[in-house]
């Protein structure tokens, strides 16, 4: 009967000790409609199929909250952009105080900022957004910082149009389809699945953000950088169009794991194939490419797999 007891002890602390090691990652991803819900669930299949003792939580979220709550504490890894992270660091609104706690851990492709119109609105460009109906990301979101700022680079806000609705990329796509929205934003990849899906429905345009306009918003934030929505990319668009660009990344708190950061990203290495089958842009992503600098201080664990990349 003591041995009986003995071994149940054990086993116990076997259990108790196993749980211990556990780490279980709060990975904050985006809103229904866009690439980073989907890939956070690659993710998480990725390192609980490879990495023992580690799970994955997988959140909705989006990239300004995103830095705002692994800050907090309240998560520690997610998907990011680079403008919203730098501002983050730097203290920028619309963060209040700089960032400490902030590190990048993979840069993955770039990002589009996407003007959306209907092909019979009048929108030729941000000067014709003023007096129509707009559906934008809530608060919180990138896209919808930027459509801020594409508001103020041309003296207006949304005080200046008739109705502003803020939800998912698919509210935005069912508000175009219905008449009640004009225009719509979103930050995400080339072709956007829920782009495709308006225009399987209604005539588009892509708004084009060029010359003056983009002087004017990367007077707003540097980080702003031209990229082209290629002919093609949607139904009926004959001509390329310049957009704003900057990249999606995987950011973590720095005090995270270093050991654990190593893991897995050396995991999201060696499946990119899974990842790019969700977005792809990440098409032939190396190690090289995912160490990228883009002014957000690599994580120690992140920055022991690419030093070791380069060298094999």
């Amino acid at each position: 009967m003591k041995s009986q007891l003995l071994a149940a002890v054990a086993v116990g602390a076997v259990v108790v000790s196993g749980a211990a090691n556990a780490q279980t990652i709060r990975l904050m991803t985006g809103p229904q409609g866009g690439s980073w819900y989907p890939l956070g669930g690659a993710i998480q299949n990725i390192v609980e199929s490879n990495i023992d003792g580690a799970s994955v939580q997988v959140l909705p979220g989006a990239g300004i909250a995103n830095v705002k709550a692994i800050e907090a504490g309240k998560a520690q890894m997610g998907f990011a952009n680079s403008v919203s992270t730098v501002d983050a660091i730097k203290g920028n609104a619309p963060f209040e105080g700089e960032a400490t706690n902030i590190c990048n851990v993979a840069t993955l492709y770039p990002q589009y900022f996407q003007v959306i119109a209907l092909a019979d609105s009048g929108i030729d460009s941000p000067a014709d957004l003023v007096g129509k109906a707009a559906a934008v990301q809530p608060k919180g979101n990138t896209g919808e910082a930027i459509t801020a700022h594409l508001l103020k680079s041309i003296g207006a806000s949304y005080d200046d149009l008739p109705r502003v609705n803020h939800g998912s990329y698919t509210d935005g796509v069912s508000l175009m389809k219905d008449g009640n929205a004009e225009w719509f934003t979103l930050g995400t990849t080339v072709p956007a699945g829920a782009v495709m899906d308006l225009a399987s429905a209604r005539d588009i345009k892509v708004v084009p953000i060029e010359g003056e306009a983009m002087t004017k918003m990367q007077e707003l934030n540097p980080g702003y950088k031209p990229i082209i929505v290629k002919a093609g990319s949607y139904p009926k668009q004959d001509a390329d169009v310049q957009t704003i660009g900057y990249a999606t990344h995987i950011i973590a708190a720095c005090d995270l794991d270093a050991d654990l950061v190593y893991n897995v990203t050396k995991q999201l290495a060696d499946h990119v194939g899974d990842l790019s089958a969700i977005a792809k842009a990440m098409t032939g992503l190396t190690p090289e490419g995912m160490g990228a600098d883009v002014g957000v201080p690599m994580h120690e664990g992140a920055q022991r797999f690419y030093d070791e990349a380069g060298k094999s």
